[in-house]
């Protein structure tokens, strides 16, 4: 999965820049603010349907048709979410309602945005189904598909001069395609023909529809987080500083690859965990996990804000200076962020709603209350600010609901040692950043001196052991597993 990431972020890596400049500052603003608002609607269309397929679908029950019965009762319900959310946006843009909310007039979009939202839905059902089902490499294929498909033709349609109209189409595109894919690959393990029966009376349809709206107020909670300050921005201040805020949520959020991916994992694969009481197994997952997350998204934080001056001119344009404060400010907070995605789910996956959205609630309150008070004095660098604060609550917020529901996710986290790693790291990539004039020389030089800087400071303080190191290697497909398997017993016979 973390390689299907990968391929997926040099995707997003080279289509960001071009359709910021083919679509101007100030359309990147209109852009950003309506896929914006189309992501929170999003969030209460699909999210609990698609938390709740993964984690149904992926409990083995006695029944032979379980698989296939949540398969269809759970699509029936996205099916339905989305033509209710496509007709409320094109009522929306049809009676103005919604473009008298923002400060343009998006009419247009919003049409567009109702096509997508079937289409979306269909394509993040299919693709989530196969998470469950434990085929995640089909899955994370689906998503490098969908990224790739819609950069090529956003960024086309953006080159051609359809502005916002053609990224919008390039949205609606991929998501189709995905769909289409994915329901090839999902009818050799589900019987589509459930689809048109009727669901049986045992069926245990509370049970499912319950974790559904549960999990759907707490997904709009939780991704409420990154998009509301990008909406109230829009409608407080000019759409050239949205776009040059949206630019660099796009920069910040690209730290989160590693850990979106093993929070994507943790959902299906630790709710048999939870059945089955295996409480030392979830807590030393969950330890692990946030570790492995906080020690490379520290890394890649710690360089990104000593090279943020010789990146942002590079990557974005001469003009981007601005956005260097803003996102100084949201690294630690983004970096919170990253620690409290694996017990996110975690959390998520034991069932228990009730106290999993109260704590998210509490951060979503934060971060709306300092976005609504600070952007009106300070901008962006006030929803910064207020964001990065939201974003910082979160991992306090999980830890709390994970000692309640009785395990102890920092038990090994080794705050300590990874303290340590990264000052000592930080002298070297920030001296060198600011020693080296050229900002195209300083990318070239930076980032591998201080990858390697920052490892063997990991090493050497115990904040990661040569053994765990072997560990993630023997993971990786041929022939990187044999070789690390060798040279760990090499390395462990001169130890003995």
């Amino acid at each position: 999965m973390a390689g299907g990431r990968v391929l997926a972020l040099i995707v997003s890596a080279l289509a960001a820049p071009l359709l910021f400049r083919f679509l101007g500052q100030g359309q990147y603003g209109e852009y950003g603010s309506v896929i914006a608002i189309f992501n929170i609607l999003m969030i209460l269309v699909s999210s609990g349907i698609n938390g709740g397929v993964r984690k149904y679908i992926s409990e083995e029950r006695e029944s032979d048709t379980w698989k296939d019965f949540v398969f269809a009762y759970y699509f029936r319900i996205a099916l339905m979410m989305a033509l209710l959310a496509a007709l409320s946006l094109a009522v929306g843009a049809y009676t103005g309602i919604l473009s008298d909310l923002m400060s343009a007039d998006y009419t247009l979009y919003f049409y567009l945005l109702s096509i997508l939202m079937l289409a979306a839905q269909l394509r993040e059902y299919s693709r989530r189904a196969l998470l469950g089902l434990k085929l995640e490499h089909l899955g994370e294929g689906m998503y490098f598909l969908y990224q790739i498909t819609f950069s090529v033709t956003a960024v086309g349609l953006a080159w051609l001069g359809y502005g916002v109209v053609g990224v919008i189409l390039g949205y609606i595109i991929s998501s189709l395609v995905v769909f289409f894919c994915s329901m090839f690959f999902l009818r050799k393990y589900i019987s589509l023909r459930r689809l048109f029966k009727p669901i049986p009376d045992d069926f245990p349809k509370r049970e499912l529809f319950n974790f559904n709206h549960y999990s759907t107020l707490y997904y709009f909670l939780l991704t409420s987080m990154y998009h509301v300050d990008v909406v109230l921005l829009d409608m407080m201040i000019v759409s050239e500083q949205v776009g040059a805020y949206k630019a660099v949520l796009v920069i910040v959020e690209f730290l989160w690859f590693a850990p979106k991916t093993v929070q994507s994992i943790l959902v299906h694969s630790t709710s048999n965990m939870w059945y089955q009481g295996q409480i030392e197994r979830i807590q030393e997952l969950a330890s692990r996990s946030t570790r492995y997350a906080l020690l490379l998204t520290t890394l890649m934080g710690i360089g990104l804000g000593a090279l943020a001056g010789d990146f942002f001119p590079l990557y974005y344009g001469a003009d981007a200076s601005e956005m260097v404060p803003p996102l100084l400010v949201l690294l630690p907070g983004t970096i919170g962020f990253a620690i409290a995605r694996p017990l996110l789910s975690i959390n998520l996956a034991k069932g228990e709603m009730k106290i999993v959205i109260f704590a998210v609630t509490i951060a979503a309150a934060i971060n709306l209350t300092l976005n609504v008070l600070l952007i009106p004095r300070f901008g962006t660098v006030g929803a910064a600010i207020g964001t990065t604060c939201g974003y910082g609550s979160l991992p306090f917020l999980q830890v709390w609901v994970g000692r309640h529901l009785g395990y102890n996710p920092f038990v090994d986290i080794r705050f300590g040692r990874i303290a340590l790693t990264s000052l000592g790291a930080a002298v070297p990539i920030v001296g060198l950043s600011l020693l080296i004039d050229n900002s195209l020389l300083a990318l070239l030089v930076v980032p591998p001196v201080g990858f390697v800087a920052y490892s063997a400071l990991a090493i050497a303080t115990g904040a990661i052991s040569l053994d765990e190191i072997f560990e993630i290697l023997g993971s990786f497909p041929e022939p990187v597993s044999s070789k690390a398997a060798a040279l760990r017993g090499r390395v462990n016979s001169r130890g003995d």
